[in-house]
């Protein structure tokens, strides 16, 4: 039985450590490593895939149409195009995906930075979440282009 107790505490302990660890040392930036075919300083795009909070599709609709295009103008980022699955199976109910584009990362950390900070951004999502939040899950995938693709 001690020898239980022991080893539990020191899961424990190694539990806790972790914890401050982790906390001390917050995750690493994202590790580039970019295919050969993908074409070296061109233009940066982000993919981004939200899931609507039940109920909350078309709310979240209104906020881009009404406040967030508006702002991703102001700050820089150039929207290709915004889509929704057709199928229900896929998410027709919930789901809502764009493609942003960027001169480069730099200029896509720099915009979202920004776009975070701006009070206009803060009021428009805190009243557009008066009755709750808008989303439960947002997705994001840096891409570029590849050498042979007819965007470049």
């Amino acid at each position: 039985m001690q020898k239980l107790v022991c080893f539990l505490s020191l899961v424990t302990l190694l539990s806790v450590l972790t914890v401050v660890v982790s906390a001390q040392n917050p995750p690493a930036p994202p590790t580039i490593a970019p295919s050969p075919s993908l074409v070296k300083g061109g233009k940066c795009y982000e993919l981004r895939t939200y899931i609507a909070a039940p109920g909350k599709l078309e709310e979240l609709h209104a906020r881009f149409r009404n406040h967030t295009l508006k702002l991703f103008k102001k700050h820089g980022m150039e929207v290709v195009g915004f889509w929704g699955p057709t199928d229900k199976e896929k998410g027709s109910e919930n789901t809502l995906i764009y493609v942003l584009a960027y001169p480069n990362r730099e200029a896509r950390d720099a915009a979202w930075k920004a776009f975070a900070a701006d009070p206009e951004w803060q009021a428009a999502r805190k009243e557009s979440e008066k009755n709750g939040k808008l989303t439960d899950k947002v997705d994001s995938v840096i891409m570029g282009s590849t050498d042979y693709a007819p965007v470049k």
